[in-house]
């Protein structure tokens, strides 16, 4: 299937989830982040959910993250380019509702792609060659794209990978792993 059949049909399945199943499908993709070697990251790249569209919740990541003395970086959305700037979250950072409903910081250090260590990207779907669906504006692969070679970029996702996304092109960027419920 393209893109735009994809992302129908899983923001239409992630709105049909029950409560139940995204506790449970929380709970088993935070065991595989807490798993993870992150031995030598520094920052980690983090998206704040939104819990209207049923995103996963990446709080219990970020305090995951800070107990262990990781940077977290949380971004901020240009509309008018479909780019991202970033910030670190500190604990005393402000958090404000853009126009379109997303937290972003106000108050926040700015932090260049090339720090950072670990990123986690949100996806509606990915397919086995870890390529991925998001929303469509492309701020994801703006951004992954400025991203050093080291960086790992892990996709949070509550959909096992389908077998193909049929119009991935050049432009995106593919995931170097991709965390669904097992």
């Amino acid at each position: 299937m393209k893109k735009q059949e994809l992302r129908k049909i899983y923001k239409q399945k992630r709105t049909d989830l029950t409560a139940d199943e995204i506790l449970a499908f929380q709970e088993n993709i935070y065991e595989q982040i807490y798993d993870l070697d992150t031995s030598g990251v520094k920052n980690v790249h983090l998206f704040l959910s939104l819990t209207k569209f049923k995103e996963i919740n990446t709080q219990p990541i970020i305090n995951f993250f800070r107990k262990r003395h990781k940077k977290i970086v949380v971004s901020t959305c240009n509309f008018k380019d479909n780019t991202l700037s970033h910030f670190y979250l500190e604990e005393d950072t402000v958090l404000e509702l853009n126009k379109f409903g997303v937290p972003e910081p106000i108050n926040a250090e700015q932090v260049d792609e090339k720090e950072l260590d670990l990123i986690f990207v949100p996806l509606l779907i990915s397919d086995e060659l870890n390529y991925r669906v998001g929303y469509g504006k492309g701020f994801y692969d703006r951004f992954l794209s400025k991203c050093t070679e080291e960086a790992q970029f892990i996709g949070l996702n509550f959909f096992k990978p389908i077998y193909q996304i049929k119009d991935s092109d050049e432009f995106d960027i593919p995931l170097h792993q991709v965390i669904y419920p097992k």
